[in-house]
């Protein structure tokens, strides 16, 4: 079963393509977030989206205008009640290194009941704009061992993580930078399913709308969407979490 426009989402250890946009997909039959709770949700410029400072919560453009402005914008509209609280901590250019340096200001100390993580895209791209700065790589060893060790660091301290694969808005596989980031991708649904976190393969969700839309028409850059690639990633998220459409 599919939900609006189609698109397959993988979440969970063990769900198939698909299976978060199913009725009861979580546990209990409605959202895995409980009422009056708290997500933050971390990562690079994708997240960031113009985010407010020091911490990006409130109205208006607090939240910036991507991903996580559209799911406070969902559950904000369709689940007033449950009244979750969503703080945006993104930080353009960051990669895994950067986030492990400010975890404890930026996740542990703002106490928050669920986190999401969407990190990978800077330390690939780095390998490939910047070829000659290796200073600025993230070798897929060390992306892999560090997000590791974050996930084990919070994983008892919170009520669920989210895993956010890495996307790249390429449709051609054999593309050197697309291969790279899938390769990111399966490291992330790799540590979700050993710690047992919910998984959203955004690179999923991404590919079915590019078997329409040519990748400039949701981005300038392969990297960064615009609001009908944000939308298809917080659709993938909310999905993710046990949204029912």
């Amino acid at each position: 079963m599919r939900g609006l426009l189609g698109l397959p989402v993988a979440v969970g250890a063990t769900a198939s393509l698909g299976a978060a946009s199913q009725p009861n997909a979580a546990a209990g039959g409605g959202l895995t977030l409980a009422p009056k709770s708290k997500l933050v949700m971390i990562g690079d410029s994708i997240t960031d989206a113009g985010r407010k400072r020091p911490i990006g919560e409130g109205r208006g453009d607090a939240l910036g205008s991507g991903y996580v402005m559209m799911v406070d914008a969902l559950l904000g509209a369709t689940h007033p009640s449950l009244a979750i609280r969503i703080l945006n901590m993104g930080i353009s250019g960051n990669t895994v290194r950067d986030l492990a340096e400010r975890w404890q200001t930026d996740v542990f100390d703002l106490e928050p009941d669920y986190v999401s993580v969407m990190i990978g895209a800077n330390d690939v791209w780095r390998q490939f704009d910047s070829p000659l700065r290796t200073d600025l790589h993230v070798p897929i060893d060390e992306y892999e061992r560090t997000y590791d060790q974050l996930i084990a660091n919070t994983r008892s301290r919170v009520k669920e993580m989210m895993l956010i694969t890495p996307f790249y808005l390429e449709p051609n596989r054999k593309d050197a930078m697309r291969a790279k980031m899938d390769a990111y991708g399966e490291v992330v649904q790799r540590l979700a399913q050993k710690h047992g976190t919910v998984l959203v393969d955004s690179q999923a969700a991404f590919d079915e709308i590019l078997e329409i839309v040519y990748p400039a028409a949701i981005n300038w850059d392969r990297v960064h969407p615009d609001h009908v690639g944000s939308m298809v990633l917080a659709r993938a998220f909310v999905n993710g979490v046990g949204f029912q459409w």
